[in-house]
């Protein structure tokens, strides 16, 4: 069976990449779903692709969730439209937006027409470039976020173990730098009172 391969990149965050492989047999909600897997966003949202000229102007709208409006004018579903159905080009492309209360927008091409390979279950991200956007009232964190945080704190981790500095010897070498600055403050203090003092003597000469 034919594997389509698209590539989904956030209009206003083009560095942001998704490779996502999936079957031409699949239907656009497979490819919504499996987009927001890889974003950590919450899918069940109001969203809708639209087939899309070279230009990312929007044409015939498939939508997740609709509005009675546009359930009434007849809209087609994610869940009823196969991918296969909707392509008519070995580029074709599609303009996507996520969340009509909140919107990200999403230009998603194809870019590779691949043959299944067996061991693999589809849809599959296979390329994640950059951490996607935090999206309003999101409760999923990127799994690409939770590394970075976990990065962070195993090098926290090893500057307190490593290099023996912890919270408590932390604080006793700051009252040890005060106490220092005090001692000094002191000594300055008895020297600037002999100088004075020194300066009044030859006065009386």
């Amino acid at each position: 069976m034919a594997i389509y391969r698209f590539r989904v990149t956030f209009e206003d965050y083009d560095d942001i990449i998704r490779e996502i492989d999936v079957l031409s047999t699949h239907t656009f909600l497979d490819l919504h779903q499996a987009i927001h897997q890889s974003t950590g966003y919450n899918p069940e949202v109001p969203s809708s692709f639209y087939i899309s000229n070279d230009q990312w102007m929007k044409g015939d709208e498939i939508a997740y969730l609709p509005e009675k409006r546009k359930a009434e004018r007849g809209v087609a579903l994610m869940e009823n439209s196969k991918l296969n159905k909707f392509i008519d080009d070995p580029h074709q492309k599609f303009y996507y937006t996520y969340n009509f209360d909140r919107p990200f927008d999403f230009h998603v091409q194809l870019i590779k027409i691949l043959q299944e390979e067996s061991g693999k279950t589809y849809p599959l991200t296979v390329k994640t470039i950059g951490i996607a956007p935090r999206a309003f009232g999101s409760t999923v964190v990127p799994a690409e976020a939770s590394a970075l945080k976990k990065d962070k704190e195993d090098y926290d981790f090893l500057n307190e173990t490593e290099y023996g500095i912890d919270e408590t010897e932390s604080m006793d070498l700051d009252l040890m730098d005060d106490e220092e600055t005090q001692d000094d403050s002191e000594e300055k203090d008895d020297f600037s009172g002999e100088f004075s003092d020194n300066e009044n003597y030859e006065d009386d000469y």
